[in-house]
């Protein structure tokens, strides 16, 4: 059992954690294996996140001045937390595959950027594309018409190219 002193430790360090994290989402965890949960944290860990089970109290005390304050105030039942700095579309998507092989598992509500959203707006952002992705659509959309004008460039010199060739193949340009 945890003293006062390991608890305020416990409190300042989750509150810190909780200051920086842009994304919090909230779940709930009853009747999970520890088989289970150890696969959640894994994958919490590889979406580059955080997962915490802490006491309601605990959690309420800590989100206060926080961003996070509106969705910890007042916690009921079994709760645990997954929170970010990164990437909210990865952490989401994550928990969202986890919840789907663990029906145990279920989300309650979250937090992206400072805005609180329930749990259909948790599968809406899981099914985003990526930051990487996202990135490379944009290059992708940006690097098209330099592309393109290459291409069409390339393509004026190409065609006097075979008509020249095609000119001294068949003789047409003898004097």
């Amino acid at each position: 059992m945890k003293n006062k002193s390991q608890k305020q430790t416990d409190l300042t360090a989750l509150r810190a954690e909780l200051g920086q994290a842009g994304t919090v989402f909230l779940a709930g965890y009853e009747k999970m294996t520890v088989a289970q949960d150890f696969q959640l944290r894994k994958t919490v860990r590889g979406a580059g996140g955080s997962y915490k089970v802490v006491k309601n109290t605990i959690a309420g005390k800590a989100a206060e001045g926080t961003a996070s304050e509106p969705l910890l105030a007042e916690l009921k039942g079994m709760c645990s937390i997954a929170y970010t700095t990164g990437d909210p579309v990865a952490l989401a998507k994550a928990l969202t595959l986890h919840a789907k092989d663990n029906p145990a598992f279920t989300f309650k509500a979250g937090m992206v950027e400072g805005r609180v959203i329930n749990v259909a707006g948790i599968n809406a952002l899981a099914t985003l594309p990526s930051k990487e992705e996202l990135f490379a659509k944009l290059l992708w959309v940006i690097n098209a018409p330099a592309q393109r004008l290459v291409t069409a460039m390339n393509g004026v010199g190409r065609n006097l190219a075979v008509v020249v060739n095609q000119g001294v193949k068949e003789g047409k340009f003898q004097g």
